[in-house]
């Protein structure tokens, strides 16, 4: 048992000593180093370490939670007491309690720590920034300019137990390379990005890979046009992706469902997008951002289908939106160190179809591949969608020229249906990724 795993343990101890009917804690450590450098210099650098533990406990049907930092017994016990004091003057609430003790367990190794991060020096991060950031200007005369490039690594561990008698911690790794070069031609100045980040060193993209990549995306944007408003065909590349799905996540939310603060209520079991769209929330995937062995209640972590071919199967739950509905937890408890579990992914994303990006591209006579979305209006309850955007017009098949300062607009409901491709480009930046993905019609207002 980790060091960590037995504060947790003795905290739950003592909170049922001291009057609690049931009780869970969380605790984490972390050891993060950022490095950011801009033209060459270094313009910030950061090591910082940090410990924690929360507590939250049940005197029948009233909670109180409470957390600290401060976790030798003194404090832990401040924590404790501090906790059920509060728990005396809150509501009773009739959802509130642990899960099911059949719901509870962990999985195995899911290789979500690697010793190699903690073997790199800070000098080499230093090194790797200053160099992607060096490869992203001498790729063209127009990258004139650099908003810099950083390394960011993460070391932790976190630890859950509850008076049902679980108990369990894992460790976790991660690291990140990005550089933002901006290009100048003719009065045009456009910034882009790009970025490569992993839980294993080794998977990280190299400098040259994340520089050359961030060059190209700063120039195609040069020179934008505006387009007069019109309905066409959307293409939006992974990125831009991810982020619609993040739209569709807070509906299959299930505190947003029991709420009746979704356009998906009621909604399982009905055909609700195109049966080109299948999507997965999957924990225990290896080696990924969103994966872990057991979730913030100490639920075991799974694989679940929230969309299966246009068809809503699943939402996302934890233990309370899960009685609140009268379904069973999904696993999908998330939290801070103190509070209510809330609902947050594991690994969220669209299955990958067969065609090639370029083959969705290519097939679309006249339309928008977006590559960058701004002040994104996203309606979880109405589904009605609108954001700024950037990204490259269409034109017979190719990406003919760059286009800025326009509005996309649609409706979820209606966008989840009118799919027409998926492509086969899936790659997981972080816990929620999708492929290039075609909408078959939405309104871009321009000039």
């Amino acid at each position: 048992m980790s060091d960590l795993e037995q504060i947790v343990c003795d905290a739950v101890r003592l909170a049922k000593a001291r009057g609690a009917s049931d009780a869970e804690c969380t605790a984490s450590e972390g050891d993060e180093f950022s490095a950011g450098v801009r033209m060459g210099e270094i313009e910030k650098l950061t090591e910082a370490g940090s410990r924690g533990a929360g507590i939250r406990v049940l005197v029948g049907k009233r909670a109180g939670s409470s957390y600290t930092s401060d976790l030798t017994k003194q404090g832990i016990e401040r924590m404790v007491d501090t906790a059920l004091n509060l728990a005396q003057i809150t509501s009773d609430d009739p959802f509130a309690g642990l899960p099911d003790e059949d719901q509870l367990g962990s999985v195995g190794d899911l290789q979500l720590y690697d010793e190699a991060i903690a073997r790199l020096e800070p000098a080499w991060k230093i090194e790797q920034a200053k160099e992607t950031e060096k490869v992203a200007l001498a790729f063209d005369p127009r990258i004139q300019n650099s908003e810099g490039a950083s390394y960011d690594s993460y070391l932790g561990r976190r630890a859950f137990a509850n008076s049902r008698g679980f108990a369990g911690s894992y460790r976790t790794s991660s690291c990140g390379l990005s550089v933002t070069p901006v290009a100048k031609q003719n009065g045009s100045m456009e910034r882009d990005y790009w970025y490569t980040s992993a839980r294993k060193a080794a998977l990280m993209e190299s400098p040259e890979v994340v520089g050359r990549m961030a060059a190209e995306r700063a120039l195609r944007r040069l020179n934008p046009r505006k387009v007069a408003t019109q309905r066409v065909p959307v293409v939006f590349e992974p990125r831009t992706a991810r982020s619609l799905l993040g739209d569709l996540f807070d509906a299959v939310n299930g505190s947003a469902i029991y709420r009746g603060a979704s356009f998906l209520v009621g909604k399982l079991g009905e055909k609700i997008g195109s049966e080109l769209l299948t999507v997965v929330d999957d924990a225990i995937l290896p080696g990924l951002f969103g994966s872990s062995p057991f979730d913030d209640e100490g639920v075991r972590a799974r694989r679940t289908v929230v969309i299966e071919r246009g068809v809503l199967k699943s939402y996302l739950l934890n233990s309370y939106s899960a009685r609140k509905l009268g379904l069973k937890t999904t696993g999908n408890a998330s939290r801070g160190l103190s509070g209510n579990a809330g609902v947050g992914p594991g690994n969220f994303f669209i299955e990958a179809g067969a065609k090639e990006a370029s083959k969705i591209i290519g097939d679309v006579k006249n339309g928008f591949y977006v590559t960058e979305l701004i002040g994104t209006a996203a309606s979880p309850v109405t589904g009605d969608y609108s954001s700024g955007a950037a990204g490259l017009w269409i034109d017979n098949g190719q990406l003919a020229y760059a286009v800025s300062e326009i509005t996309i607009a649609g409706n979820l409901k209606q966008m989840l249906m009118d799919l027409g491709e998926v492509g086969s480009d899936l790659e997981f930046r972080g816990s929620v990724a999708s492929p290039t993905i075609l909408i078959g019609e939405m309104t871009i207002s321009g000039h």
